[in-house]
């Protein structure tokens, strides 16, 4: 990764955001830029410090963490800002994004998830937490979400649901192929072990266990 990735961290509950800030500030690629406990304060921190991810908590003191999306993205669309909370209700996934949030994860999530994911939205990749991702995309599916919020939905995480960022998306065409992982990192120019660690993503991802289910679930859901 050419640069590191600067992180400002909006939560008000005092050991969530020191935690965040340690498991964030323990990658090599992540500096955090900032902190903050309050909503609006976060807005103009981040107007101020530009960083290139705010990770953002929704129940905040002055302004809701999606008021603060709303503000953050209608000063500047180029910070990314990755939603962070404990909430798992479709109307606050939906609002989120419909607010200008590149990605959601729960609280829930593991270390290197939630590391996984402050990495894939600087890059310009969605993410959705696989926590609710099924839940999303069942009711997508079965068109109980409007129309406005499918298509925020999948704008924000781009050609697929599944939240899969461009390089996995290369990996998945080669599985599809069938190719090994050697021969997918020798045509990507890649190491076996980075190779594996796309391929162990794309199976999360997917929610499936097995590269053949993945390329049955590629093939169905159009993605290659």
């Amino acid at each position: 990764m050419a640069k590191n990735i600067r992180v400002l961290i909006v939560e008000d509950h005092d050991m969530a955001r020191m935690g965040l800030s340690v498991i964030l500030g323990n990658n090599p690629n992540i500096e955090i830029a900032g902190m903050s406990a309050d909503g609006q304060e976060g807005v103009d921190k981040a107007l101020e410090i530009l960083p290139d991810v705010v990770v953002m908590d929704i129940g905040l003191p002055t302004i809701d963490g999606i008021e603060a999306t709303k503000r953050i993205k209608a000063s500047n669309s180029n910070i990314k800002v990755l939603m962070y909370t404990s909430r798992e209700s479709e109307d606050d996934i939906f609002d989120s994004f419909q607010a200008g949030a590149d990605g959601y994860i729960t609280k829930g999530a593991t270390s290197e998830q939630t590391v996984s994911a402050v990495i894939a939205v600087s890059e310009g990749a969605g993410w959705l937490d696989p926590a609710i991702a099924k839940v999303v995309l069942t009711n997508i599916r079965r068109g109980s979400a409007s129309n406005e919020r499918r298509g925020e939905i999948n704008y924000k995480l781009g050609k697929n649901l599944y939240g899969l960022t461009e390089r996995e998306m290369e990996v998945l065409a080669l599985i599809v192929d069938g190719l090994t992982n050697p021969q997918i990192a020798e045509k990507l120019v890649i190491t076996i072990s980075t190779t594996k660690t796309h391929v162990h993503s794309i199976l999360q991802k997917l929610y499936v266990n097995t590269r053949s289910k993945a390329i049955s679930m590629a093939m169905k859901e159009g993605l290659v």
